[in-house]
């Protein structure tokens, strides 16, 4: 993957992981991805960032509500979050953080988009967020949706998005947010087979240079093969499950 300097607004910026055992997490994903944990900060609830070569890389938090699963949260870049958290108003959606200013790090909010989609904005300030894409750093980020229309049409009007329809079959229908030739994020109609009751979601991809290595890799530390490594024309993909049920994505 090339490295990350700049991205167009709307892009992911963030990911974090809210856990019920970030003691936990802090060993998993340390000796899964060599990410190494910052210590967390009580001004703001024990938040902590993993860092790879020093590098920003995600954050790890204690969940608040003890009946929410143990799940990753991804963060797309704003230059204004109360402009664009009023736009999600505007719009009837709701907003389950409202804008909160972290310390000089910078500005944030999570919101629903109009397909049932827990979205988080980060306006950074001295938090630039991840800011390269290379092997075990985040590597891609997608929302599985029922309502593919409107969630392109979400995306473009709020948080700016030019957008690309790569595929547009009732097997595969996808569109990615993109800047001039670079791809940034996707959108992938799930209604063919989104399980019910599951709703849409946004999942993040871990990028790595041999899935089948690391899948092998986080059995042995607890995790759970959710999808196995599948080759495709974008990588060799899979979904895992960490000890406590987060799921998340690999691209080899």
């Amino acid at each position: 993957m090339a490295i990350r300097d700049t991205a167009p607004m709307g892009a992911p910026i963030w990911i974090d992981l809210m856990t019920s055992d970030t003691h936990g997490a802090r060993s998993f994903y340390g000796q899964l991805f060599g990410w190494e944990c910052e210590d967390p900060n009580p001004e703001f609830g024990g938040y902590a960032n993993f860092t790879l070569d020093g590098k920003p890389v995600a954050g790890l938090m204690s969940k608040m509500d003890p009946s929410m699963p143990d799940m990753w949260g991804i963060y797309l870049e704003v230059t204004d979050a109360e402009k664009t958290v009023a736009a999600v108003t505007e719009l009837g959606l709701p907003v389950i953080v409202p804008v909160m200013k972290v310390g000089d790090f910078g500005t944030m909010a999570v919101v629903v988009d109009p397909t049932g989609a827990a979205i988080g904005m980060w306006q950074p300030d001295q938090h630039k967020g991840f800011v390269y894409m290379e092997p075990n750093a985040p590597g891609w980020c997608e929302l599985h949706t029922r309502d593919f229309t409107g969630a392109v049409g979400f995306y473009e009007d709020v948080f700016g998005w030019t957008t690309r329809l790569e595929s547009d079959t009732p097997e595969f229908r996808y569109a990615t947010q993109v800047d001039g030739d670079s791809m940034w994020a996707g959108i992938m109609d799930a209604s063919a087979w989104l399980p019910e009751g599951v709703p849409a979601h946004w999942s993040v991809y871990i990028q790595v240079d041999d899935a089948d290595a690391v899948i092998a890799k986080a059995v042995e530390l607890g995790a759970s093969v959710v999808m196995p490594a599948e080759d495709t024309p974008y990588g060799r993909l899979a979904t895992l499950a960490d000890p406590t049920g987060a799921m998340f994505k690999l691209r080899g």
